[in-house]
């Protein structure tokens, strides 16, 4: 067989297998993360190369900067103003120019060696290419293609998480101001009660006692006050990070309060499936099972071969009177192993296969748990919102009326007048919390939907600190 001949060969293989390579996306693989935070959050993203891409970018980001700040804002902003999840469209960018080259066909070895004699100078020509390396190449296309999708789904998946976690800080922020307001006003109701206390005192109108439990009552608010500035600061630092912002900008574009309660709650039947149906770590799972399956095929086929290349020789004498060999044939280098026969190659591959396979059950055992999970809360959370919102705070607000009412009629002391100005705060704050703690549950509803980031633990410190000082 001539050069010429084998050369035609691998030509032809490798215009037959071009459909197989995998070429790199104009996007570098940005438009699977889109389309996952185009669905499920209604949020733009965008890999940012180039100083006009910053530029647009930075331009929108001080669009959204005008008060008040929504949680959609903020959350658009991260998505375009993170710098840690820049890095990850990165990171994506390399995975896809690392798999895409692994799915090149294998490249023809042109060698010329020249062996000089006393009688004649010889020329042999070898052509040489991995024949195994042609043949598994479809395969090892598909697979790379694989890890393109996994290395996307994994962008998609950061994108996530990071619009779950800004949207977790932005109602911790909101929240902590909103509880800051409630107390400072609470604050300067019994600081002017105390300063009313401490004249009639000095009459003798009101004794040391009531005087005492007016001053307690204001000096504990302060202390409360001073707790929840501190947190409300820390909140603010928190989705500052997450925004992506150089310095604090949001005491001014910050809303006062929470959004009020949403209407009608999804059924959990609907919510279990909508998670085996669009978890992103399932589908990376998937991937990542067929992935192994085709590289387990791969290594069987292979488990006897550690090298093997063909190379093409034809060999040229030059006529000195002695007979010419002009002739070709094959030079097959093959190596068998000698101990180890494949086996263990391939007890690792089958292995990690249905690693890869028990993980996946497990994911999807997980998922539907989260799911279930975050459901339970979201519909808790919901509950004893409305509670403090209809039936809490109304009664709340009778009682204080009607206590000052008595009050005012010599009915009651300023002590029954301060304990429920001090149960109408507190539940004023549980109010508070309780709306929190149902938009964080609706926010790890959605994550454990979507996939991107475990539930959160629902808060309820200033709640907990109140009712150990009563």
């Amino acid at each position: 067989m001539s050069s010429h001949f084998l050369g035609c060969a691998f030509a032809i293989a490798g215009a037959a297998l071009l459909s197989a390579c995998q070429s790199l996306s104009p996007d570098s693989g940005m438009s699977t993360v889109a389309m996952v935070a185009g669905g499920g959050l209604n949020k733009d993203v965008v890999r940012i190369s180039s100083p006009e891409a910053a530029a647009l970018a930075q331009s929108r980001v001080s669009r959204l900067m005008h008060a008040p700040l929504g949680a959609d804002a903020a959350v658009q902003i991260a998505l375009l103003n993170n710098a840690g999840l820049q890095a990850a469209y990165n990171r994506l960018g390399v995975a896809e120019a690392v798999a895409v080259q692994s799915s090149r066909p294998p490249l023809p070895i042109f060698s010329f060696d020249d062996v000089s004699t006393s009688i004649e100078l010889d020329i042999e020509r070898k052509v040489v290419a991995s024949v195994l390396s042609l043949a598994t190449w479809p395969t090892r296309s598909k697979i790379a293609g694989a890890r393109i999708e996994q290395a996307e789904l994994r962008a998609a998946e950061d994108t996530l998480r990071l619009a779950a976690d800004t949207r977790r800080a932005y109602i911790r922020a909101v929240a902590a101001r909103e509880i800051l307001a409630a107390l400072t006003a609470a604050k300067a109701d019994a600081q002017a009660s105390a300063a009313l206390t401490e004249k009639l005192t000095e009459t003798g109108a009101v004794n040391a006692l009531s005087h005492a439990r007016a001053e307690v009552f204001a000096t504990e608010l302060d202390a409360q006050v001073m707790a929840a500035s501190q947190q409300a600061e820390a909140s603010e630092e928190q989705l500052t990070r997450l925004m992506g912002l150089w310095s604090q900008e949001l005491g001014a574009v910050l809303p006062r309060a929470l959004p009020p309660l949403q209407g009608k709650s999804p059924s959990l039947a609907a919510v279990q499936q909508e998670a085996m149906d669009r978890r992103v770590d399932l589908a990376v799972g998937r991937l990542e099972v067929e992935t192994l399956a085709r590289s387990y095929g791969l290594t069987r086929s292979t488990r006897f071969i550690n090298v093997l290349n063909a190379s093409a020789i034809s060999k040229t004498q030059k006529d000195t009177g002695e007979p010419s060999a002009d002739g070709g044939g094959f030079d097959i280098e093959f190596e068998v192993p000698i101990y180890d026969f494949g086996r263990a190659k391939t007890r690792e591959a089958e292995q990690r296969y249905l690693e890869a396979l028990n993980s996946l059950a497990a994911i999807a055992v997980n998922a539907r748990s989260e799911a279930r999970e975050a459901y339970s809360a979201y519909a808790s959370t919901r509950a004893i919102a409305l509670k403090y919102e209809r039936e809490v705070l109304p009664l709340r607000k009778t009682i204080s009326e009607q206590t000052e009412l008595q009050y005012n009629a010599a009915q009651v002391d300023a002590f029954a007048l301060l304990q429920a100005a001090r149960e109408s705060t507190m539940a004023r704050v549980a109010s508070i919390e309780a709306k929190r703690n149902f938009w964080l549950a609706a926010t790890d509803l959605s994550a454990a939907v979507l996939g991107g980031g475990r539930l959160s633990s629902l808060d309820g410190t200033l709640l907990a600190a109140s009712a150990a000082s009563e």
